[in-house]
């Protein structure tokens, strides 16, 4: 029996007596306790995989060094007392950790200990096991960022000697009974951080108990709710207090005595919290030793006064209103104004700010030049003047300055870039992306720099020597310059620590012949780079998280080994629009979220492996060649929010399982073969705001049960095998936010759905100079959309949420059009052609103020245009041809642009554009119609004699009569020619369906 195996046996033999109670023999108890802590840390080691992606901060796997032949209190994150070698320390941060802590875990045979630290590890959803209780002497508890979830338990209140308790980032709840006892019961307690755990039970009155021992408090993003009253600030011995990010807590009023209380206080953070009835004079009763003060977006009220500002200890300031007060801070080490709508340009502060080492004023709007005097500032070290709206060039000359990181982002600031930018011994931050710089870039004299990004600017030439030194660079972006790259030469082989390259938008040449690897790479970007093959360096990414190799040339099949660049690391791949072929590439990461393949020439089926992603949330599949069925896994994700397989040959019926808790957002399956009905699990999709099922063959009725999904925004059904009247709605307020509506060219009958028209809020009084212009989507994928605007089928690439659309062509609607369409304000285009509609034309028409077509051709409306329509001045395309309107075209406007097509075969009109006037009542009339002319109208608009046929069984007469007055072809002037010609045409009506009868019988 080998060494380690007996020491197993006995550890586990250990367990067992300890759990059943049984007496510990003594004469073993000298053993045990040497040999059991390591035996119990090595299992629960054991007992976790290591991964690379469990750890935010990317340190090493500590575990991974611990040897069975050495004893555990040498190990990396073990800590022993020196004298009984009892293990009473446990540092196991940042460590790789994956996997789940269950309530039997071994670490809980570790009964001495004091200090443990699980902090940045992947514990997968993990509950904080009740056992943690038995960690009697415990001070030191840190289980932040390490995916914990649910409620904490109970027993950590009983952890009466805890001195500080870190259970920050992660997904827990704290609930009143258990906030009540660790306030109550840990009175040794210094440091209490809980950020980002659900607490919205808790009162603020419940804090009264807290330790007064405290130091530091921090509960930022709790969804703290409720009153922050002055005595709960009675708490002497504070230093940090962080009630940030809590939007639904209100600080009420803080009176001087209580402010004066607090003496200790150092850092004091409220951001995000309601401070409105708070006045800007309290300032001047906090601590002398205040440090960090931060109140962003507080809504505080008031004037704030110089002298408030005199802080003599104040190193970081967060505030938005006392620019010029400033040189009363002479302390100031730190300032921070970011994000706070200042304007104006930045004040060229006095010498007397020497002490200043860090300045962030980005993402304001200040304006005007660079002051040079920020770059005279002997000690700073941090310059963030990104997201401004500054202009001018940087200037030539600067001496003294020596900064770490300087970030002038998404400005207007333009010329060369200057020769100091590159003589900085200890910059390893620099961004000067989204400006207007021109000419080529400098060599670096030092190899300090690790981010560098100078996207989308102007600069041109070779890359090649500028960043030659770069070693330690993390961080490489040039996109969107006219530079010249060839990818493959001596400089990438000496990059090896490169996480992100973006290229993209340049001129990129691959050398596929160099031997050379980018080993730690996570996310390369050479999109719209003019490339024709894959990197083939990309084999020895074994890290890589995002591809983006989109709108390139790349043409042939997918080379094999690219399913396992990333292995299961890969998230976001991206090889739309380009000239791949063949078959569907196999890609083996089982981590991907999204996928993009869209227009190029794939074929075959959606392969298997896509069911293996089971986090897939966006799939882009359309516009291949590829065949076969849809696979049912895509509906039944619950994590898949876009499935676009539009323009393919897919086949075969929609597959009806639609997860009951699914994440969809938009399903576009236009342009397959799909058929057989749609399957009523749609309505699932609670989150859907667009589909898009047009050009298949499905068939049924019209499916009303979509309208329960308030969210959904683009119905598209068009151009399948739809039929029927569509009825009443099934729900209360159906389709509420619906701005798209197309089911043209489908077999559905009966009359207009004036109830549906009656709920659709979206189209109705929406005003678009208050509606920020806003693109249908999200960060990755923007919806795009193929429809019918003023008569053209259009491929919108982005759909702005302004655009709304009606569009019941090509179907057998009949009746009259309802006046309610005149509600909806903010239609822009409406289009009924192509149907059986009769009488007139509503004038409520003329309230759609933001229409820019309106085609009602090929109907049978009759009667006038009304005048209303003439004060649609956005009206671009309007068709009324084909009907039997009467009277004078109105005119002004819009209304003087038509031209002849738009009122084509309305034999009853006249005026402008039409060459028939209407000076006198006999110009008004349209000569009588042909036979031929009948046939026609009745072969175009799919209607018959039937009126006349009524006519006939109640008298030959008033039938006639009654077949006039339907089809509006005449006045009674003409009354004589016209009983002549239906006559004719009765006749041989009667005739032949006397022949039909005669042959049934």
């Amino acid at each position: 029996m080998g060494c380690s195996t007996w020491k197993y046996q006995v550890f586990f033999l250990f367990c067992l007596i300890l759990h059943s109670q049984i007496p510990f023999p003594s004469c073993l108890s000298s053993s045990f306790s040497s040999m059991l802590p390591c035996s119990a840390l090595l299992h629960f080691s054991k007992s976790f995989s290591l991964d690379q992606r469990a750890s935010a901060l990317h340190t090493y796997p500590k575990t991974a060094s611990w040897q069975e032949d050495k004893h555990c209190c040498t190990w990396d994150g073990v800590k022993c007392d020196k004298n009984t070698s009892h293990v009473v320390g446990l540092d196991l941060s940042s460590s790789w950790l994956y996997g789940n802590i269950h309530s039997n875990s071994t670490l809980f045979f570790l009964p001495n200990l004091k200090r443990l630290n699980l902090a940045d590890n992947h514990f997968n959803g993990s509950l904080i096991p009740s056992e943690i209780g038995n960690f009697k002497s415990l001070t030191h508890l840190n289980l932040s960022l390490s995916v914990f979830a649910g409620q904490i338990p109970f027993e950590i209140s009983q952890l009466s000697s805890m001195v500080s308790l870190d259970l920050s980032w992660n997904k827990l709840l704290i609930e009143a009974p258990i906030w009540k006892r660790v306030s109550s019961n840990l009175t040794q307690l210094r440091e209490l951080l809980l950020d980002y755990t659900n607490m919205s039970s808790i009162r603020p009155n419940s804090w009264t108990n807290l330790s007064s021992s405290l130091t530091t408090l921090s509960l930022h993003y709790c969804d703290l709710r409720g009153k922050l009253e002055n005595y709960i600030l009675y708490l002497p011995s504070i230093q940090t207090l962080d009630l940030s990010s809590n939007w639904l807590l209100i600080v009420a009023p803080i009176r001087k005595s209580v402010i004066g209380n607090l003496t200790q206080l150092r850092e004091l953070i409220l951001d995000y919290t309601n401070m409105s009835s708070i006045r800007p004079n309290f300032l001047m009763n906090l601590s002398s030793s205040l440090t960090t003060l931060s109140l962003r977006y507080c809504d505080l009220q008031g004037k704030l006064e110089n002298n408030i500002l005199c802080l003599p200890s104040i190193q970081t300031l967060d505030l938005t209103e006392f620019l010029n007060s400033i040189d009363n801070l002479k302390s100031l080490k730190h300032l921070a104004l970011p994000s706070c709508n200042i304007t104006g340009s930045i004040p060229a502060w006095p010498g007397i700010l020497t002490k200043l080492t860090y300045l962030d004023l980005s993402n304001n709007s200040f304006s005007g030049l660079l002051p040079s005097s920020l770059f005279n500032l002997p000690n700073l070290s941090t310059l963030r003047l990104g997201y401004n709206q500054l202009v001018g060039p940087l200037p030539s000359h600067v001496s003294g300055l020596n900064l770490i990181a300087l970030s002038l982002s998404s400005n207007f600031l333009n010329g060369t870039l200057p020769s100091w930018l590159f003589s900085m011994p200890s910059l390893e931050s620099l961004y000067l992306n989204g400006n207007q710089f021109v000419g080529e870039i400098g060599e670096f004299k030092y190899n300090s720099l690790k981010h560098l990004d100078l996207g989308y600017n102007k600069l041109h030439g070779s890359i090649l020597r500028p960043v030659s030194r770069l070693v330690n660079l993390t961080r490489l972006s040039l996109s969107s310059n006219n530079l010249s790259i060839m990818l493959g030469s001596e400089m990438f082989s000496k990059l090896k620590n490169l996480w992100v390259l973006d290229f993209s938008n340049n001129s990129v040449s691959i050398n596929n012949n160099a031997t050379y690897a980018l080993p730690n790479l996570l996310l390369l970007n050479l999109s719209s780079s003019n490339i024709s093959e894959f990197p083939i360096f990309l084999r020895q990414t074994t890290n890589l998280r995002s591809l983006d190799l989109s709108n390139n040339q790349i043409y042939g099949q997918v080379p094999r080994w690219l399913g396992d660049v990333g292995m299961n690391s890969l998230y976001y791949v991206d090889l739309r629009n380009n000239l791949l072929q063949g078959p569907f590439p196999i890609l083996n990461s089982s981590n991907l979220h999204f996928m993009f393949f869209s227009n190029n020439k794939l074929t075959g089926e959606i392969p298997s492996f896509i069911c293996n992603a089971i986090h897939l949330q966006v799939l882009d599949l359309s516009h291949n060649n590829l065949s076969g069925m849809i696979p049912k896994c895509l509906v039944n994700s619950t994590f898949l929010s876009v499935l676009d397989l539009r323009m393919n040959s897919l086949h075969g019926t929609i597959p009806a399982t639609f997860a009951i808790r699914n994440n969809f957002r938009n399903i576009n399956l236009n342009g397959n073969q799909l058929e057989g009905p749609l399957p009523p699990s749609l309505a699932n999709c609670r989150g859907l705001e667009v589909l898009d099922l047009g050009n298949n063959k499905i068939n049924g009725v019209f499916p009303y049960w979509l309208g329960s999904l308030q969210k959904l925004q683009v119905l598209v059904i068009r151009s399948n095998r739809f039929q029927g009247c569509i009825g009443n709605p099934k729900t209360k307020f159906p389709f509420p936010n619906l701005r798209i509506i197309d089911i043209s060219n489908n077999q559905f009958n009966g009359p207009l759905p004036i109830k549906y028209f009656k709920y659709l809020k979206a189209m109705i009084n929406v005003n678009e100079s208050e509606v920020a212009p806003k693109y249908m989507g999200e960060n990755y994928y923007q919806d795009s959309l193929n429809i019918m605007i003023k008569g053209h089928y259009i491929e919108m690439e982005r759909v702005l949420t302004i655009l709304t659309s009606i569009d019941f062509s090509n179907n057998s609607f009949k009746g009259e059009m309802p006046k309610i369409i005149g509600r909806l304000k903010s239609l822009k285009g409406l289009n009924f052609s192509y149907n059986n509609l009769t009488n007139y034309i509503p004038s409520s028409i003329g309230n759609l103020t933001n229409i820019e077509w309106l085609d009602l051709s090929f109907n049978k409306l009759s009667g006038e245009i009304p005048n209303q329509l003439a004060d649609l001045t956005s009206l671009g395309v309007l068709k009324l041809s084909h009907n039997q309107l009467t009277g004078h075209i109105p005119s002004g406007n819009q209304f003087n642009t038509f031209n002849n097509d738009s009122y084509t075969e309305n034999l009853g009109l006249c005026g402008f554009p039409l060459s028939r006037t209407c000076d006198n009542h006999e110009a008004k009339q349209p000569p009588p119609p042909t036979l031929q002319q009948y046939e026609n109208l009745e072969h175009e608009n799919g209607f018959g004699w039937q009126a006349v046929s009524i006519g006939y069984a109640c008298g030959t007469i008033f039938g006639m009569f009654m077949g006039y007055l339907t089809f509006k072809i005449g006045k009674p002037k003409c009354l004589v020619r016209m009983v002549k010609l239906e006559q004719h045409i009765m006749l041989r009506r009667l005739k032949k369906n006397a022949h039909k009868r005669g042959g049934r019988r």
